[in-house]
């Protein structure tokens, strides 16, 4: 975690002959159903990025990761207590920002890890890119057709959103944050987000989400939730490594 290092460390790192990147969590925050916490992507892009770290070491690049960036442009959910958005014209210009301050410092790489998969907030994130040379940063995000179909069968619904496949990762990740009780008790909501989005829908509850979540949270398990962790860091460090040798 470079917040938690010196400023002597952090140099010292940069002389020590191998690159250093930067794994930059991005999430929001954002109502996940009965069950999982407001800051539940921002969890998974964290927990994705610590999986990332030893990946990276292998391919011989020093990883740090920054501090998250928890707020996102967060409408679908507007209509629940808890959600809180802000606009692209605001998030790309700062983290466009944070990206130039890192290679400033002399750090050889970031990547932009986001797990909040709103259309408008992912595309405020890759915007957040412009001005940069491809091997000087990325974004690590399953939306992309490349990772997306390495995932699980939910995922590739598009019921995904605090349904199983979160649910798994965050049973893995912050087991304590996890309303147990309410999750045993959630049934199956057959809302595929992806087909309510391009027919138009924007909003939870007009997609039929009264609770805010789609698919099936009762069928997780943290077992799951670590095997899709690996499959996401393995998303991070490839993102990395081809953007570098770009």
């Amino acid at each position: 975690m470079i917040a938690d290092i010196t400023s002597p460390a952090f140099a010292e790192l940069l002389k020590s002959g191998r690159p250093v990147v930067i794994l930059l969590p991005v999430g929001s925050v954002e109502p996940h159903g009965p069950h999982l916490p407001l800051g539940t992507d921002t969890t998974i892009s964290l927990a994705a990025a610590k999986r990332a770290v030893p990946l990276l070491a292998e391919k011989g690049l020093v990883a740090l990761i920054a501090p998250s960036v928890p707020y996102g442009v967060t409408e679908c959910a507007a209509a629940f207590p808890g959600a809180v958005s802000i606009s692209a014209d605001v998030l790309t210009p700062y983290l466009n920002a944070v990206v130039s301050g890192f290679l400033t410092t002399r750090a050889a790489h970031v990547c932009l890890i986001n797990n909040h998969l709103e259309p408008a907030h992912d595309q405020a994130v890759r915007a957040a890119l412009n001005g940069f040379e491809p091997n000087q940063a990325s974004v690590a995000c399953p939306l992309k057709r490349r990772w997306a179909r390495t995932l699980s069968a939910e995922f590739k619904s598009g019921e995904c959103h605090a349904g199983q496949y979160e649910s798994a990762i965050v049973l893995a990740e912050t087991p304590g944050l996890v309303n147990e009780k309410a999750r045993r008790s959630l049934f199956h909501v057959p809302v595929s987000l992806s087909e309510q989005l391009m027919a138009g829908v924007s909003d939870f509850k007009e997609m039929g989400m009264t609770n805010a979540y789609a698919g099936a949270p009762a069928a997780a398990t943290p077992e799951e939730g670590e095997e899709l962790l690996a499959l996401l860091a393995q998303m991070v460090a490839t993102e990395v490594s081809d953007s570098l040798a770009s």
